[in-house]
């Protein structure tokens, strides 16, 4: 069976989710807020609040402001708005960013501002694949997305959320050369990765055999589980 390949993951997500019954969108570790811009771009009735905890990111954020789209410091595990006041709740390769030790808070942050029925969204990379075994050598994230799924799985298990579905599927990825990868995957203001020479130079050995004539191309497996809150008694 072939593998499902995505390349822009609003499609997944529009496949997966009604956004017209779903409009009040929370994006949570939102980075720069690509895709919460771009779903603005498709979603003419959906307004989003996109947080994100990196100092430095959510100023960058808010020179780059737009209609319907709020940004606000702070992490899943200290949401700063009341209870059920979002329909829709998307966490894009940031779950496994939550402090290990406060998953489980994170979990029942987004729980209490859902509305009943709620959505929760949630992308997460796969341990697995040539880009990995390159990242893997300054970004160890094995423990840390083993703890995110073990904390999802643990959350339908506990009844407070039921999952809708799971979603596997390969993103394609392409750097022009090392240098753009190293400004991508290594130069990130929220992640401090200071590289000694001897590490740069095993990272760069190990991805340039994958350089053609333009470019490294590498695909990065993915996982979505979408999970619906479960009204508490």
């Amino acid at each position: 069976m072939s593998t499902l390949q995505i390349s822009d993951e609003l499609d997944l997500l529009q496949s997966l989710v009604d956004l017209d019954q779903h409009p009040r969108v929370i994006e949570l570790g939102c980075g720069a807020a690509e895709l919460s811009r771009k779903l603005l771009a498709r979603c003419s009735g959906c307004d989003i609040t996109a947080l994100e905890v990196d100092e430095r990111q959510h100023a960058k954020n808010l020179l780059n402001q737009m209609p319907r789209l709020q940004f606000v410091q702070a992490g899943a595990q200290s949401i700063p708005f009341l209870a059920e006041e979002f329909d829709l709740a998307l966490m894009l390769k940031s779950l496994h960013h939550v402090p290990l030790d406060q998953l489980g808070q994170a979990l029942s942050e987004v729980h209490r501002i859902l509305r009943p029925n709620g959505l929760l969204y949630v992308s997460e990379p796969v341990f697995a694949g040539a880009l990995n075994e390159v990242m893997r050598l300054f970004n160890d994230e094995e423990q840390v997305r083993a703890a995110a799924l073990r904390t999802l799985k643990a959350a339908v298990f506990s009844g407070a959320w039921e999952q809708v579905s799971e979603t596997l599927f390969e993103m394609p990825v392409h750097y022009r050369n090392f240098a753009e990868f190293e400004q991508r995957m290594i130069g990130v203001t929220y992640v401090t990765h200071r590289l000694d020479a001897t590490t740069l130079q095993a990272v760069r050995a190990r991805f340039e055999p994958h350089m053609t004539s333009d470019g490294a191309h590498f695909v990065r497996p993915m996982r979505v589980n979408l999970l619906r809150k479960v009204r508490t008694p």
